[in-house]
Formats: structure tokens, C-alpha cells, sequence
């Protein structure tokens, strides 16, 4: 039954807004009543479908009206991920086509689908649709909403009380997704976003995203907060995103394929493009149109960049423009090639040189162009310098970190190159607020999403910071005495100029005392809190030499037990040493891969770099960056946001650790630029203390009143399973905070209460036989292994739950100390077997669902005693073990009952046993004959649908009853694949 605050406090305010927007509403009931579709199982609403693609296409005969609904029903495609993406592309990519005389011959004519124009956008159905059901032979699904525009399903909406747990709310959303797509995957074809909202909590997704990926939507740009009427989140996202303008924006415009991944924009990147394209159209001067987009780093600029160039490819006042997108590092020019070209944008080109630059940019509209901005290079010694190449003005430039070399005289060539282009600049870091240097040549910001608030909505983790200078000294004399004696024939002002020309950072850095002491202490550090949870890592040197020396230390004292490599810029002089280190492009791309990749499938876990690879270099998979040279404002900031990539839900935040001292360059950046722009880039791990605390005591306190010596009294507190759930939760919490802090000796004094929330914790997992809920692996490695090492030190073995049906399960129940423990200890395997078995034979496993819930009530009644309680379970363990065995109480063969069992419940009464049991062996060996020949047969839907319609006929021969007959059809179809 459906939680009536379900329906009033999210679904139906929900469908209010959407009516206000001016979308028509029916419930699924006057959709059927009304015969908007061929069936219940049909996903289309192919009346509106027709309707509207009749009236946006006048000149369509009724032949190939009936092709084009025809090529948008039947999709042919292996799994329902290609089948989305192709479906996407006749409504929204490259769009569909018919063979038609329109007066000058049969040609191919463009069928429009939707009307994108604002001016026109009520030319669209758009139709809310609430409790619309889909049935077919696998069963029946409702979902909450359904927005279909043009007849087409393109978002489903599922709704979740604000009483569900909060934590709970979002994953149960996508949980219910994931089994709509295993019962109707057809639905998914056509969807192009997925919502899940609570009212106060709102989020959105794509086919496939898992709950960390479903993003909020905290701006309802073009609108205001007061234009919406409600700071709710499910108030602003409905208005941001679902408005008829909005949402057609939003899936033409913002969607894209990256490999196997559909990407839907966030807030921001929509935000900044649309304001993007708002000033190019309303702003008359080249040098207007442009501007700066800081949009922090690992916040998906790339992708923004992606969306940008798709909108004003297809902007008519813009004819097509040609786009020119500017790096100053090859590295970067790689990636951002590879992420347009990974999100099949058409065509773009890297320069190969400054010619052939030249003769791309030449090209005109509707070429995407990539390139360096060092190939803007001039012949300045005869004088000519870079040609004008075009005067075109719906010529776009966007540059990426544009505050380094575009401000020098390559980009007077740019500028002089294309006199009328718009700049659009990117930024990951902030802008000087004392030059205003980037502001200045590109013109005012378009728009800002800082550090701080990318690691509110979880675009980035936070950065945790970690000081740990080395003490530098020089054995036995001081500086200045060594000094003295080596140039003694030098007055004191001599000797000070030759400490100031060779005494410098690099020296003091690379003494070699120092370097083992470090390397040493990175290997240690890097081995007991990074690698242990599977993460990697960058070490910064000074030099290229240091880097080298960094190598082979690491080398050494890592002792094979993950790999290193270093990289950076070869030199012609480079000594012996060096050279031995130099690596082409190609090695230095597939080092980058093998690095990108998960510690089990590739040991190289650690790149050691001088300057290369501090920007623009994207590896979710790094962590920790060991930092031991000095970097300052914009470099520094782009170096740490190395490690702030979101890449799995126990990467929470990222490190730096500091061998240098570089916080005081972080204070200086911190004063250049504008206080609230970074504020968030670093955190000291002391910061995390005051949450360690507050979470500690979140754990402890269902222990209240108990010693730690009293572990059965601890365990029974874990019991409920809703009990257990929220400790879970609330130990997963202390532990990643344990995770962050404890590289610090300040994590000592909560360590004691981590062991014994673990000790318990794992006992409650054995106890009560929960696989996934209560496993710590996911807490930390480093956590997990200190608790492990608890529990061995305290003699208890750390083993997997031991499974009901196992020949030592009484043997096990016996250790336990009191009935209470072994009651709950046969309670919860039971339950494990009927979860696990339930599908091979439900309305038995129901049956004994039902008994033991009876059982447990009268025990709680006071009705029976714990002895008697303990009795009567183990004879529901005898009986599922009899059942295992494949006995059965019918007399049928064990593959036979279960269609037998179905049956009684349906007809007991009404038709005699023995013709029942006809019945089911029959239907059993109907599947048998037909499936086993086809291994696959699951996947081949043409054969599935015969298999379900002939046993259809089989059974209305049977019941004479449709319904009866529809209804087991999608029982048995469920029975049979789970036993073939």
C-alpha cells in the first residue's frame, strides 16, 4: 500500500506545477479508457504520436506516416543502452527521413518529430500521466509519472515519501528504475531523463547512472527563486528543467553518449552555456559577445565546452559557425579533442602545424577546428607575422585555462587572425583580482561555480591537507661555518653572492640526506592509507633530476609492491641518467592509461612529474598528491585539484600532502584572489576532528549502558534490521572520517571505540547472515584492516555468515550463548533462504514467510516460550532443507511443484487436485521442450513473445478465463526463467 504522504506531499504538487506550465494531465486510467494505445503493454501513446508528427509534417502521405511510426516501434538493437542511443538519434541526433515527391522529384525529406522553437514550442503535446500501468508476460509495472511529449515517454518521475529515511530516499528511487528496466526495458528505450523526489530532496539521471551520479539542480536559471514560488528542491528542479522550453532544450542539447555513459548536463554547465548564448545573441560587437566561464576544476568543463559548441552549431542566427578551440598544452589538446570526439561531435580536427592551421581556419562555417595556441606563430624575422585568415564574425573561440600564455603575443596573433571572432574563455582557477588580467582580454565573467560549492553538490570530493615537513639540516656545522672554510679567500660579500647564486631552494631540496627521508616517508604513508583503498598518486619534485632520484628511492624502498614511473619534458643535454628516462608521446599516453586504471588490473600506482601533468590531467583514480616543490597561485590551485575527482562512493575526498611548505603560497593565492572564490581549496585534517567526534558518538550510543566486555548484550542491540540499518549507516560515517584523519596520530583516541563498533559490527554481519549490508570493506582499507586486526588479536575469527542449510548451521548455533542469540541467529537464516529462493517456487516460500512472522508474533504475545520458539523454527529449517534436497509434498518431480503450488492457490476448490497436478506437469514440460534447445532464449524477445502467446492458448483451453490466463502466463514466464 502506497504511503498516502506520497501521493499528497510529492505527486500530486508535482503534477500541479507541471499543469501550471501548461501540460495536459490524465491518470493511466484515462489514457486506457480513452484508447490512447494499441494495449496496456504498449509504451507509446501511437494516437498523439501520429497526431503530432501529421502536424508538424503536412506534407507526409499516410505511407510513410505508417514507416516512420514503424521505424520508431520496432528497434532492432542488441541491449536496451544501444537501443536508447539509437532511438535517440532519429529523435534527437541526426534525426529521420522519408522518400517523398514533394513537386521536384522523390527525395529524401527531414520528418520533424518535435518543435524546438521557442515561439512554437505549444506546437508539442506535452502530457503528464500519472499510475499508468505496463504489463507483459515478465508481469506489471506503475510507475508515479510519466511525461510523454509528442506521444513519446521521455522522462519517468518516481516518487518517495519525505517519511522514508532521508539516506534512503535517492537510492530506493534508482533501485525502483533499475527494476522497471528488468520487467519493461522498452519503457527505457525512449527515456531520456530519470527523476527521483521526495519534495525536499530532488535529483536527476540518465539510463544506467547509478544513485552518486543523479545530480541536483539548485538554479532555476532563466527563472529566480521568486519567479519559482519555492525554494524546494523538487519545486526548483521541476521548474528548471521541465518546463516546455526547458526540456526540450535540455535532451537537444545537453545529452550526450561519452562511450558507454549518457551524460545529462548539471545546473552549472547549463546555466553557463545558455548565458553563453544569451550575450552572443544580444550583444552586437565582436568584443562583447565574449567572456570568462570559471567553472572549478573537475567540474566537468570539458563536457560544457561540448554542450556549448553542440548549441551554437544549430543557433540559425549563428549560420553555422566555425569553432576554434584553444589549448596552450598538448596534453590538454589531447584530452579535450578526445572528449568531443568521445561524444560523437562531428568532425573535429587537431592542427598539425602553423600552415596547417592556417588552412583550417580558412575552411569557414561548420568546421570544429582544435588546436595549440603556439601554432598562432607568426614568421616575425621577414616582418610578415600571422596573416588575417578570416573576417568572419559567427566565428567562435574557446580557450581553456586561458589566463597563462593566450595574454602574450600568440594571442595578438589569434586576435589578428580572426578580427571579428568571439572569445569564450574557460577557466578552472580563479581570475587575479589584482590584474584582472584574463577579465581584461576576454571581457566580464559569464558565469562562476566555485570550489566551494562543486564540493557541496558533490561534483568534486573535498581536499584534505596534511603537512609533514622534513627537518633540514647540515651535519656538524652550520651553512654559513662550511662556508667560510670551502671560500675562504673570499671576503664576506663574496662569499654571500656565491650562497645566494648556488645556495638556492633546489639545492637545499635535493640534499640527499633529505630526499631518502621523504622518499621513505611517502612510500610508508602511501603503502598504509592511499594504496590500501586502491587509490593512486603524483609526486611533484623540484627538478627533472629530482624526479629521477625520487624514482629510484621510491623504487627501492617501494620494494615491488606497486610500480612508479616518471615523466617529464626531455632535454638535448639531458646526462646519461636522464636519458634513460625519455619516452615518446605514445609511451607517455599509454603510461597515463595503465595509470588511469584500477590497481588489480594495473600495479603502476604512483607518476612522478616536475611540471608536467599538474593541469588539465584528469585521473579520478589519484588521491594523494606528494607535493615537494614550490608552486604558486594559479599553478598551485590547479596542482591540488588534481586529487578532488569523484570516482567511486568511498573516494571522499582528496589529499595533498606537503613535504615544502607550499601553505604559504596557498595564503598568497588566497589573497590575489577573490576570498569567496576558493574558499574550500584546501582543509586542514583538523577540520575533520569536530565531525570524528560527533560521529564517534552517533556509533556508541546504541551501546549506552553496556561495557565493552558485554558483546552478546551489544550484538542483540543490532537485531531489527532497521536497527542495524541505521548503525550501519552511522558506522560507515565514523569510519570515513576515521579514514581522513587517521594518517594524523589525532585519530588515537577514537581508535578503541572503532575496534569495538567493529568487533560488533562484523559479529551482528555473522549473526544475522547479511551479505552486502553490514561488509566494512567499503569503510576504508586502512579501517578494515585495524578492526581485522582487532578481532584476530581478541581471538575472534572473521568469517563469512554460515548459510542455513550448511551441515554445521546447529553447530553453529550452539556457540552462541543465550537463546535469545540463537532464536535470532535461525530467524535470520531463514529469512536468507527464502530471499535467495523466493523465485524458484514464491507462493511456497510466501507460505513459510507467513509462518515464521506467526511464529515470532506469538512468541512476542507471550504465547510461546523461547525454547518452543527455538523448536518450531528448526523445523521450518528441516523442511526447507527437505525442499533443497527435492523432495516435495505433492509427489511431483521438484521442477514441477512449483507451477503445481501456483495452481492450489488459484483454483483450490474449484478444480481437483489431481487435474491441477495434469495441469502443472504439462506447463512445466512445455518450457522444458521449448527453451532448452535455445541457450540464450531470455535475450530474443521474438521468441519469448511466441512462447508467452502459445502458452496463452494453452491456458485459456484451461481456466477459460482471460484475466487468469494473462495473469499466470507472467508467473510462469518469471518461474521459468528462473529454473532454465
Amino acid at each position: 500500500m502506497r504511503d498516502p504522504y506520497e501521493m499528497t506531499e510529492v505527486e500530486v504538487p508535482l503534477i500541479e506545477q507541471l499543469q501550471s506550465y501548461g501540460y495536459t494531465y490524465l491518470t493511466g486510467t484515462e489514457i486506457d479508457e480513452r484508447k490512447e494505445r494499441r494495449a496496456t503493454g504498449s509504451i507509446i501513446l501511437e494516437k498523439r504520436l501520429a497526431h503530432a508528427i501529421r502536424k508538424l509534417n503536412p506534407w507526409l502521405n499516410e505511407s510513410n506516416l505508417d514507416k516512420v511510426l514503424g521505424e520508431l516501434t520496432h528497434i532492432a538493437e542488441s541491449d536496451d543502452f544501444t537501443a536508447n542511443q539509437a532511438i535517440y538519434n532519429k529523435l534527437f541526433g541526426q534525426g529521420m527521413a522519408a522518400q517523398q515527391d514533394l513537386g521536384t522529384g522523390k527525395k529524401s525529406q527531414t520528418v520533424k518529430l518535435f518543435e524546438f522553437d521557442d515561439k512554437k514550442i505549444n506546437e508539442n503535446d506535452f502530457l503528464v500521466v500519472n499510475q499508468i500501468r505496463y504489463e507483459n508476460a515478465k508481469g506489471t509495472i506503475k510507475p508515479d509519472i510519466v511525461l510523454y511529449i509528442n506521444g513519446l515517454p521521455l522522462v519517468v518521475i518516481e516518487c518517495k515519501s519525505p517519511k522514508l529515511k532521508w539516506d534512503k530516499q535517492l537510492p530506493e528511487g534508482v533501485k525502483q528504475f533499475n527494476r522497471y528496466q528488468e520487467t519493461h526495458p522498452k519503457l527505457f528505450w525512449y527515456n531520456q531523463m530519470l527523476i527521483v523526489t521526495s519534495r525536499d530532496r530532488a535529483r536527476i539521471g540518465t539510463i544506467g547512472a547509478r544513485p552518486q551520479h543523479y545530480g541536483l539542480w539548485k538554479d532555476p536559471y532563466p527563472l529566480t527563486m521568486e519567479e519559482v514560488g519555492s525554494e524546494r528542491p523538487q519545486d526548483v528542479l521541476v521548474a528548471a528543467t521541465l518546463r516546455k522550453e526547458a526540456i526540450l532544450d535540455l535532451i537537444w542539447n545537453f545529452i550526450v553518449y561519452d562511450g558507454k555513459v549518457k551524460k545529462l548536463a548539471r545546473y552549472q554547465q547549463y546555466r553557463a552555456v545558455n548565458k553563453t548564448i544569451e550575450r552572443m545573441l544580444t550583444e552586437q560587437k565582436p568584443e562583447n559577445r565574449g567572456g570568462v566561464v570559471w567553472h572549478t576544476q573537475g567540474s566537468g568543463k570539458s563536457l560544457t565546452m561540448v554542450y556549448l559548441a553542440m548549441k551554437l552549431r544549430r543557433l540559425k542566427e549563428l549560420e553555422n559557425p566555425m569553432l576554434v578551440i584553444v589549448t596552450d598544452r598538448q596534453d590538454l589538446d589531447n584530452q579535450i579533442t578526445k572528449t568531443f570526439s568521445n561524444c560523437n561531435f562531428p568532425n573535429p580536427t587537431q592542427a598539425k602545424s602553423v600552415a596547417d592551421l592556417q588552412q583550417q581556419l580558412s575552411k569557414g562555417p561548420g568546421s570544429t577546428v582544435m588546436t595549440l595556441i603556439q601554432k598562432f606563430q607568426g614568421a616575425e624575422e621577414d616582418g610578415t607575422g600571422f596573416p588575417v585568415v578570416s573576417e568572419a564574425s559567427n566565428i567562435i573561440v574557446m580557450t581553456d585555462e586561458s589566463h597563462r600564455s593566450q595574454y602574450k603575443g600568440l594571442a595578438l596573433n589569434m586576435r589578428k587572425a580572426l578580427p571579428n571572432a568571439s572569445f569564450i574563455a574557460f577557466t578552472g582557477t580563479p581570475i587575479d583580482q589584482k590584474k584582472r588580467s584574463t577579465t581584461g582580454k576576454f571581457g566580464s565573467y559569464i558565469d562562476k561555480y566555485t570550489i566551494e560549492q562543486a564540493v557541496k553538490d558533490g561534483a568534486t570530493v573535498p581536499i584534505m591537507y596534511e603537512s609533514r615537513l622534513p627537518q633540514v639540516h647540515v651535519k656538524g656545522e652550520t651553512l654559513d661555518e662550511l662556508f667560510a672554510r670551502v671560500f675562504h679567500e673570499y671576503d664576506e660579500d663574496g662569499r654571500e653572492k656565491i650562497k645566494q647564486k648556488y645556495v638556492n631552494e633546489e639545492l637545499v631540496l635535493t640534499a640527499p640526506d633529505r630526499m631518502e627521508q621523504i622518499a621513505t616517508d611517502i612510500v610508508k604513508h602511501f603503502e598504509e592509507h592511499i594504496l590500501i583503498n586502491g587509490y593512486k598518486a603524483q609526486v611533484v619534485a623540484v627538478s627533472r633530476a629530482a624526479a629521477v632520484q625520487y624514482k629510484e628511492l621510491i623504487d627501492l624502498y617501494g620494494g615491488g609492491n606497486f610500480e612508479a614511473a616518471v615523466i617529464f619534458s626531455a632535454g638535448q643535454n639531458d646526462v646519461k641518467e636522464m636519458r634513460a628516462h625519455h619516452i615518446t608521446k605514445q609511451e607517455e599516453r599509454e603510461l597515463i592509461e595503465r595509470f588511469k586504471k584500477p590497481f588489480h588490473e594495473d600495479k603502476l600506482a604512483m607518476l612522478i612529474v616536475c611540471d608536467k601533468l599538474l593541469t588539465g590531467f584528469d585521473a579520478p583514480i589519484e588521491q594523494v598528491m606528494y607535493l615537494d616543490r614550490p608552486l604558486r597561485e594559479h599553478n598551485l590551485l590547479q596542482a591540488i585539484a588534481r586529487t578532488n575527482r569523484t570516482y567511486d562512493e568511498n573516494k571522499s575526498y582528496g589529499l595533498i600532502v606537503d613535504y615544502f611548505g607550499v601553505s604559504r603560497f596557498l595564503d598568497q593565492a588566497l589573497e590575489i584572489f577573490s576570498a569567496s572564490d576558493v574558499k574550500g581549496a584546501l582543509q586542514s585534517i583538523d577540520s575533520e576532528l569536530p565531525r570524528l567526534e560527533q560521529r564517534s558518538r552517533s556509533v556508541m550510543r546504541y551501546f549506552d549502558g553496556l561495557s565493552k566486555k558485554q558483546r552478546e548484550e551489544a550484538i542483540l542491540r543490532l537485531k531489527d534490521d532497521d536497527i542495524r540499518a541505521e548503525f550501519d549507516q552511522a558506522y560507515k560515517r565514523f569510519a570515513e572520517s576515521m579514514d581522513k584523519v587517521m594518517p594524523s596520530p589525532k585519530a588515537e583516541p577514537f581508535i578503541g571505540d572503532l575496534k569495538h563498533a567493529g568487533l560488533i559490527r562484523q559479529l551482528a554481519k555473522s549473526r544475522f547472515l547479511i551479505d552486502d549490508g553490514l561488509d566494512i570493506a567499503d569503510c576504508g582499507e586502512k579501517v578494515r584492516q585495524l578492526v581485522h586486526k582487532y578481532l584476530i588479536s581478541q581471538g575472534i575469527e572473521v568469517r563469512d555468515p554460515i548459510q542455513l542449510l550448511d551441515s554445521r548451521f546447529k553447530e553453529e548455533v550452539e556457540k552462541n550463548n543465550t537463546p535469545e542469540a540463537k532464536a535470532a541467529q535461525i530467524e535470520h537464516a531463514i529469512k536468507k533462504e527464502i530471499s535467495i529462493k523466493i523465485e524458484q517456487d514464491e507462493v511456497y516460500y510466501k507460505k513459510v514467510s507467513e509462518r515464521l512472522k506467526e511464529l515470532l508474533q506469538r512468541f512476542e504475545e507471550r504465547q510461546m516460550t523461547i525454547d518452543e520458539l527455538i523448536k518450531e523454527q528448526l523445523q521450518i529449517r528441516e523442511e526447507l532443507a527437505q525442499k533443497a534436497t527435492g523432495k516435495t509434498e505433492s509427489g511431483l518431480k521438484a521442477e514441477q511443484e512449483p507451477y503445481y503450488n501456483k495452481l492450489i492457490e488459484v483454483y483450490e476448490g474449484v478444480h481437483e487436485e489431481e487435474v491441477l497436478k495434469e495441469w502443472a506437469i504439462e506447463v512445466q514440460q512445455y518450457f522444458d521442450e521449448r527453451v532448452t534447445q535455445i541457450p540464450d532464449w531470455k535475450s530474443k524477445l521474438d521468441f519469448k513473445r511466441r512462447l508467452n502467446a502459445d502458452l496463452k492458448i494453452l491456458l485459456l483451453k484451461k481456466t477459460k478465463k482471460m484475466d487468469d490466463a494473462n495473469m499466470l502466463v507472467g508467473y510462469f514466464g518469471a518461474l521459468a526463467e528462473a529454473q532454465y
